[in-house]
């Protein structure tokens, strides 16, 4: 595919194939953008931002709201790029297809929404004469770079309250798989985002990515990946506005009272869904240690039945990764913890890009795959002898995206839902869970800035304050 750029679907003489991980065959080719096509897309955007400016909230609300409709129209085709390009599974990339359209909708509306108020001046001392209110009005031009994992719902979640704020946005898709997103972009300018409005560039983080993260043309930068390139370019990004959605290695707390059965069920949920490869899967499982055995013994049987295979085939629950490399370092880390002391409860083996869905028995928290973030279809399970010891283990990270509890009573859910510290709690049930209209992001390492298309509209716009001195 092309990208957009400078208002025109551009191709270079040097590309990067997109590969398809379950066969590792070439399913297309993508630009790989240089400086120059960064200067055009940023002189560009620029004029879109002043274009973008101009709409009116209900013009920006009408584009949205038929880019929902039209992507929901299409979303088979969506759904198979999606598969094709990451490896998720069919079931899982409708899904993606419907919630992207979810947050087009949900922005749509936030376009006619950019509130201001009245600002009492008379309550300042010696205030008579002054009256004052509040706009919100948009950055300008915002940049969005979005990982691998979710190519078109994470994507939804830049562009559409980027464009209901009135801002032009550039976008950034991962190089692994970035065909959802250029179409996406094909698809918005076609329901009637200005020529001007978006950019869709392709091309290697470091040079692409970076570069447009310094610019002091960019006011706002909405980033989603590793807490490692999130640390970089809020090193290179200036005076700029930023929102961070970086890693986690969400745990579970899993009380005495209980419910073994829907904690497995749970865990089986939230822990494999598309190969693992969620910042909030659950990665950490804490029970308590009376029922530490009892519930490796209902959790193993469901995690054994997920089948591994085909992504396209309608049967198979867990697709592959997104590359082969990323299999590989999965396998590593648990033969390293197996070597050091877990029990293999399940899994374990891989085969090329799949990796089998897995469960680790006796972690002990100083282990690899429970200090860092797995990103990967493994669960490890640690026992705490006490609930205080339970919360200091799920604290025990510079991470704090998500977290969850299972237990039947109030006052140890609200203790949990104080002293946990994540920007995500979840009660009764794992820590991957998400309404795309909620504010989303992380405490500590985990980011700062919240996305939800409400709460990403107010990131990407700025208020002004008007003072009115009447006679």
């Amino acid at each position: 595919m092309k990208m957009y750029v400078g208002n025109e679907w551009v191709d270079k003489r040097q590309t990067i194939p997109v590969l398809n991980p379950y066969d590792g065959s070439e399913i297309d080719t993508i630009p790989k953008a240089d400086a120059d096509d960064v200067e055009r897309a940023l002189a560009t955007a620029t004029r879109g931002a002043a274009a973008m400016r101009r709409l009116t909230g209900y013009e920006r609300f009408q584009i949205l709201r038929k880019a929902s409709d039209l992507l929901l129209a299409r979303a088979d085709d969506f759904a198979r790029t999606i598969t094709l390009e990451e490896g998720k599974i069919i079931g899982e990339a409708r899904f993606e297809v419907t919630r992207a359209a979810e947050i087009l909708a949900l922005s749509a509306e936030e376009a006619k929404r950019l509130y201001g108020e009245v600002i009492p001046l008379d309550g300042a001392p010696g205030v008579k004469t002054q009256m004052g209110f509040t706009l919100r009005v948009p950055c300008g031009v915002v940049v969005g770079i979005s990982p691998f994992n979710f190519p078109l719902h994470l994507v939804a979640h830049k562009v559409g309250p980027a464009l209901a704020a009135g801002n032009s946005v550039v976008l950034k898709p991962a190089t692994d798989t970035p065909l959802s997103a250029l179409k996406l972009t094909a698809l918005l300018l076609e329901c009637g985002v200005p020529a001007d409005g978006i950019q869709c560039i392709t091309g290697s983080g470091k040079e692409v990515g970076e570069a447009l993260c310094r610019d002091a043309r960019v006011r706002k930068i909405t980033f989603t990946g590793s807490r490692d390139v999130g640390e970089q370019i809020c090193r290179v990004a200036g005076l700029k506005k930023v929102t961070m959605e970086l890693g986690s290695n969400s745990p579970l707390i899993i009380m005495p009272d209980a419910d073994l059965e829907k904690v497995a069920t749970a865990v089986a949920a939230t822990g494999y869904s598309n190969a693992g490869q969620v910042c909030i899967s659950a990665q950490r499982v804490i029970p308590l240690a009376p029922i530490y055995q009892d519930f490796l013994a209902a959790l193993r049987p469901k995690v054994a039945a997920l089948t591994t295979g085909d992504p396209l085939d309608e049967r198979t629950k867990v697709g592959p990764m997104v590359r082969e490399a990323d299999a590989k370092r999965v396998e590593a880390w648990i033969k390293e913890a197996v070597s050091a002391g877990a029990r293999l409860v399940v899994g374990g083996d891989r085969r090329g890009a799949i990796h089998s869905p897995t469960v680790l028995a006796d972690v002990t928290p100083q282990m690899r795959v429970a200090q860092s973030e797995l990103f990967g279809p493994a669960v490890a399970v640690t026992p705490a002898p006490t609930v205080d010891e339970a919360i200091a283990m799920a604290n025990d990270t510079n991470y704090g995206l998500s977290a969850g509890v299972f237990t039947e009573n109030i006052n140890t859910a609200m203790r949990f839902a104080r002293e946990v510290e994540a920007g995500n709690i979840h009660i009764n049930w794992g820590p991957q869970w998400r309404a795309d209209l909620m504010p989303y992001g992380g405490l500590k390492e985990s980011g700062f800035g919240k996305e939800g298309p409400k709460y990403a509209v107010q990131e990407m716009s700025e208020l002004k304050m008007i003072v009115l001195h009447l006679s």
